[in-house]
């Protein structure tokens, strides 16, 4: 348990913050991938998608540490977590980033401004959706059994254990164990 997220998520909300060097080490590289997607097509004169990472990870942490997180308990929350943060801050220095050029009164052309407002926007990139459209997807097969991708499915979806459980008649204790199932093999997956 010393080596699980779920240990140090634990050490960092009771004061450690030794405790996110692993989990900086861990998830440090996806973070800096994603907001480079947020913030591409914007000019980074303040900040990069490092710096991004970095104001997200002190957010973060400090959150952690007052207890803004109460359902933070494994790696699936955790990454939810850092996702959102991350995402919310390239939006807000991609905002940034086009007051300063206009308080600067430089011009921005039709396709500059476009792309400050998709940045912008609460909404993901094309390239976002589609990389994680194809992550979805490449999960689901390494399911391999029907029956484990439908329950995967409805459970994103937002159905309930006992609706899944009605739907292929069978016990909600037995929904929960495929569940647990699903989780232990995405989770052999995103380790590797």
């Amino acid at each position: 348990m010393a080596g699980s997220v779920t240990h140090w998520l634990l050490e960092l909300q009771s004061g450690n913050r030794e405790a996110i060097r692993p989990i900086w080490e861990r998830y440090y590289a996806r973070l800096v991938s994603l907001a480079k997607a947020r913030l591409s097509g914007t000019p980074r004169r303040a900040a990069d998608e490092e710096d991004v990472v970095l104001m997200a990870f002190d957010s973060f942490c400090r959150g952690a540490e007052q207890g803004k997180f109460p359902d933070l308990h494994d790696r699936n929350c955790l990454w939810s977590v850092l996702v959102l943060i991350t995402a919310r801050k390239a939006a807000n220095q991609a905002t940034f980033e086009a007051r300063q050029k206009r308080s600067h009164h430089l011009t921005n052309t039709k396709a500059e401004l476009a792309a400050l407002e998709a940045i912008a926007s609460n909404d993901p990139t094309p390239e976002f959706s589609a990389q994680a459209a194809e992550e979805y997807r490449r999960l689901l097969l390494e399911l391999g059994d029907e029956t484990l991708q439908s329950i995967a499915v409805w459970k994103m979806e937002g159905y309930t254990n006992d609706e899944i459980a009605a739907k292929i008649n069978c016990s909600t204790r037995t929904i929960e164990r495929k569940l647990e199932l699903i989780r232990s093999q995405w989770m052999l997956r995103l380790c590797d």
